[in-house]
């Protein structure tokens, strides 16, 4: 089986390690806020201008004033802070976010990412997803493997216009977890119950196989 989209984001939660300063995309990036693991601390940073995101609100938390870059209701954890987006973005672009996790419509064998735009739909803007790829010490990607027709995302080249080129260092989708390595996309895990072969099929970019490859522990 694959995995759903808070399957993707609770093994994204796995990269986390104590300290991180993190970012999280809109869309299933988001969901890693639920995830946290047990023992460490992790301070989350939204580009709106908020630095200690805590989990999604229960109905009762709901403030409709403290909301994530994707315009979510989130909480505050105790100490939390909040900023002009001019100083969020001056955070980012100063190198002090270890880890992005973002959303992709493609991701090419060499790192590339296409996330902001798909030609003829409208689109608020590009949001901070730029500076992101750019200036973050860590890039995740959190995505489907394929679309809705079944088409691979993960590509030789992408389609789509550039979000960022040769960034993209791990791949977490509803199928497997893959690396971006110089060959092409080197794949790490398997979602439960579902086969390399299955993988190589949905992958249209080069996918190296290098022994036994082990399922995820979710």
């Amino acid at each position: 089986m694959s995995l759903d989209k808070n399957g993707i984001a609770k093994r994204i939660s796995q990269e986390l390690q104590d300290g991180y300063y993190v970012n999280l995309g809109i869309g299933i990036p988001t969901l890693v806020a639920n995830y946290i693991p047990d023992g460490i601390e992790v301070i989350l940073q939204s580009e709106n201008g908020l630095l200690g995101i805590g989990p999604f609100p229960s109905p009762d938390e709901v403030d409709a004033d403290l909301i994530n870059a994707g315009k979510q209701t989130v909480t505050a954890i105790p100490g939390a802070s909040f900023f002009d987006s001019a100083s969020s973005f001056g955070m980012i672009r100063g190198g002090h976010i270890d880890l992005t996790v973002l959303g992709a419509f493609e991701v090419t064998e060499k790192g590339d990412i296409a996330s902001w735009k798909v030609p003829g739909k409208l689109i608020k803007g590009m949001g901070g997803a730029m500076d992101l790829v750019a200036a973050a010490k860590n890039i995740i990607v959190a995505m489907q493997h394929t679309d809705k027709e079944g088409n691979s995302k993960l590509l030789k080249e992408c389609t789509l216009p550039l979000t960022g080129v040769n960034c993209v260092k791990r791949i977490v989708t509803n199928l497997a977890v893959i690396d971006v390595v110089e060959e092409g996309f080197k794949l790490i895990e398997r979602a439960p119950g579902v086969s390399v072969e299955e993988i190589r099929q949905a992958t249209e970019g080069n996918l190296i196989v290098d022994g036994e490859i082990p399922e995820m522990k979710l």
